[in-house]
């Protein structure tokens, strides 16, 4: 999940908005396939460092790519790199910045007077941790290795000190300088990086260019579970497959989106059901009734407080949206609409360039959705709303609007789909056919005015998350929030 949110990080919220500002975007997303962890990772499995590396590499991309994450401009390893950071130690040497103990070289902090402006740390408190033993070689314990002498067992590469491999820091520098030089615009990461990891950097960096800069830091904050930090020796870890078994992968990405970047996300079941909730009506399936009517009875079943943020109680209205336009000839559209319609986009597009342009603040956007999806709702279906003046050519800039700022986040699939519904019912562990099942259960008790066992029916299905709708046209059923979730909604509201 944390590597999740650093790709977001990196390659939806800067990358994607400033492209949809205009500017040309350089986007490196570089792998570290040589640390200590790997290699002993690498060893409990047996398995060759790099291959185990590329293996991984390969499921994070295959996860960035149900997240709807951009691919980055560049994507480039440690291993592939080595002639990069070579160099890069050799000039670091050469300006007096390292020294050289047995193979190892390491980098003198106290030869860089601006050591700590990131953390905001003095170098005096840089004391060597309990749980890592002081190395006696070091001139400063806050000194840090940027080469490795080769042990047994472990990936080596040839270099003027002798067999080895880089240290962490050294190898972000060489690579960042690589691809985008050694100023550039951002560099984000996790809050954990801050120090030593982006501290070591700007240190390296600045001993090879003296004009080295980076504009913004961007860090975001921790993963927490039900507000405990996330580890596997808590028990409490899990990964971003084993989330999208049971949730739409948008369903995850909103409840990312739902959380300022910077803030700690803490992760819960009630969270990720409401924003799969909320993604389902941008997803709902034409076959299913989608009028109002439907729409409030879904709303009562939830049993949402008041206090419930409104974007998700309209989000059905795209697909509605998108059917009232292909019944009509674009051609016949006029090319004016109402004052009030453009009021309406002008304030949404400006809050939603304001919210992003200040710190990518994506749950404002979330919440500025309210009012165009309530209008495109009233259009839709309210007497009202039907008979507007140029209500088509409304609905047209309406979905023109919302089309392009959820593309900005990443919430627009390519088309709709079933996956919602599929994933609802692995969540309850029924099949469709069960549920099918149910519903005519149900019927019959209804024709019978077997009332009681009719609610009773409801009621289980509502528990595991199977809402059912009833309209002139029959039964349907649709994915819902479990009534145990609800009752948590309410406790936190």
């Amino acid at each position: 999940m944390t590597s999740a949110i650093s790709a977001m990080l990196g390659s939806m919220l800067p990358s994607i908005y400033l492209r949809h500002l205009g500017y040309q975007v350089t986007y490196v997303r570089n792998f570290t396939d040589v640390d200590d962890k790997i290699i002993s990772r690498a060893k409990e499995l047996g398995e060759d460092p790099i291959s185990l590396s590329r293996r991984y590499c390969e499921e994070f991309n295959r996860d960035m790519v149900y997240l709807h994450c951009l691919p980055p401009s560049a994507e480039p390893r440690v291993s592939d790199h080595m002639p990069q950071i070579l160099d890069m130690i050799k000039q670091i040497i050469e300006n007096g910045y390292a020294y050289i103990v047995d193979g190892d070289v390491y980098f003198s902090v106290e030869k860089f007077p601006d050591y700590g402006r990131l953390s905001g740390r003095k170098l005096e408190d840089n004391r060597a941790g309990e749980r890592v033993a002081v190395d006696s070689r070091k001139k400063h314990p806050a000194d840090f290795a940027l080469w490795k002498t080769a042990k047994e067992g472990e990936p080596f590469w040839d270099s003027p000190w002798g067999p080895g491999r880089p240290g962490w820091h050294i190898e972000c520098s060489a690579m960042s300088a690589a691809y985008l030089g050694y100023s550039f615009d951002i560099h984000g990461g996790g809050m954990d990086l801050v120090f030593p990891h982006h501290e070591n950097e700007i240190a390296q960096s600045c001993a090879v260019c003296n004009h080295s800069n980076i504009s913004y830091w961007i860090h975001n904050g921790f993963v927490t579970v039900d507000s405990e930090k996330m580890s596997k020796s808590l028990g409490n870890f899990f990964t971003i497959r084993q989330v999208i078994d049971l949730y739409h992968p948008l369903a995850l990405r909103l409840f990312l989106l739902g959380t300022h970047y910077q803030s700690p996300i803490n992760y819960a079941d009630v969270l990720l059901e409401s924003a799969s909730d909320r993604i389902f009506y941008i997803y709902q399936v034409p076959q299913y009734p989608t009028s109002l009517q439907m729409e409030e009875a879904c709303l009562s079943s939830l049993s949402l407080p008041s206090s419930q943020p409104t974007p998700h109680r309209h989000m059905n209205t795209l697909h509605d949206c998108e059917s009232a336009l292909s019944q009509r000839d674009v051609v016949t559209l006029k090319d004016t609409i109402p004052p009030d319609t453009v009021n309406i986009i002008n304030n949404f597009y400006n809050v939603f360039v304001t919210s992003m342009s200040d710190d990518l603040h994506t749950p404002v956007v979330l919440a500025a959705l309210s009012d165009p999806l309530k209008t495109i709702n009233d259009l839709l279906h309210t007497r009202k709303g039907k008979k507007q003046e140029l209500r088509i050519e409304s609905l047209a800039a309406f979905g023109k609007i919302l089309g392009n700022v959820l593309s900005t986040l990443g919430l627009m699939p390519e088309s709709y789909s079933e996956q919602l519904r599929d994933k609802a019912l692995k969540r309850a562990k029924l099949t469709e056919d069960q549920v099918l099942q149910k519903i005519d259960e149900r019927t019959a008790a209804r024709k019978n005015k077997e009332y009681e066992r009719s609610d009773i029916i409801r009621k289980d299905l509502a528990a595991v998350g199977i809402a059912l709708m009833d309209s002139p046209d029959g039964t349907t059923w649709r994915p819902a929030v479990p009534l145990a979730i609800q009752e948590q909604q309410v406790s936190i509201t």
